[in-house]
């Protein structure tokens, strides 16, 4: 299978890039244009606007995304238990903070601009539902009941986690207990996980 990359999609990884290293305010058309290595005003051929560069750039993430589950559901074995899946939290916590923080900062960067571009958010929002939606079904196949609910308010809090890891500065992190990235994995994944059964507020919720 060709592993070549599109033109467009060049484009799209190097506004990536960028939104990692510069933030929003250094994602200009001759930006990109400079760090791909193509010629003035390739960009602006394909995104007019910047706003068009940013809701492309949005769907390459989810498009992404969507890619990586889809890799990680191949190569889910069919005995994985509810403590597998647990682990794999603070392995991608590693991952998003200390191995490669490029997708992290710059999906902060686009969840900023998604407040005022409804493009954006709707971009965005499919990214949101693809990883709670593959976060529900891997939970399920380890025999845990847990929902696409269950598995969005993760993300979320894996998301907040994330951000205050590659913000704060370590004195703060360790004075407010953030300081441990493997247990901070562990607990995001604890704290919203149901356990055998829907909690008392649910089945409250479901009989009414």
């Amino acid at each position: 299978m060709s592993r070549t990359v599109s033109r467009r999609d060049l484009l799209c990884d190097t506004a990536i890039q960028i939104l990692a290293v510069e933030g929003g305010r250094g994602l200009t058309h001759r930006a990109i244009d400079r760090e791909a290595g193509v010629p003035i005003g390739t960009t602006k051929n394909y995104f007019p606007t910047r706003e068009s560069i940013l809701e492309a750039t949005a769907a390459r993430m989810t498009s992404l995304h969507r890619a990586a589950v889809d890799r990680l559901r191949e190569t889910t074995p069919a005995d994985i238990s509810p403590t597998d899946v647990a682990e794999l939290y603070p392995a991608l916590l590693r991952r998003a903070v200390a191995d490669d923080p490029t997708q992290m900062l710059a999906m902060v960067e686009l969840y900023l601009e998604a407040v005022r571009r409804p493009g954006v958010r709707a971009a965005l929002s499919g990214m949101v539902l693809a990883n709670a939606e593959a976060g529900a079904a891997l939970q399920q196949a380890a025999g845990l009941p847990s929902t696409v609910r269950d598995t969005g308010l993760l993300d979320a809090y894996f998301l907040g986690v994330a951000i205050s890891l590659l913000a704060l500065p370590v004195e703060t992190l360790e004075t407010v207990g953030l300081d441990d990235p493997y247990a901070l994995g562990i607990g995001v994944f604890s704290a919203t996980v149901p356990s055998a059964g829907p909690s008392p507020e649910r089945r409250s919720a479901e009989s009414s």
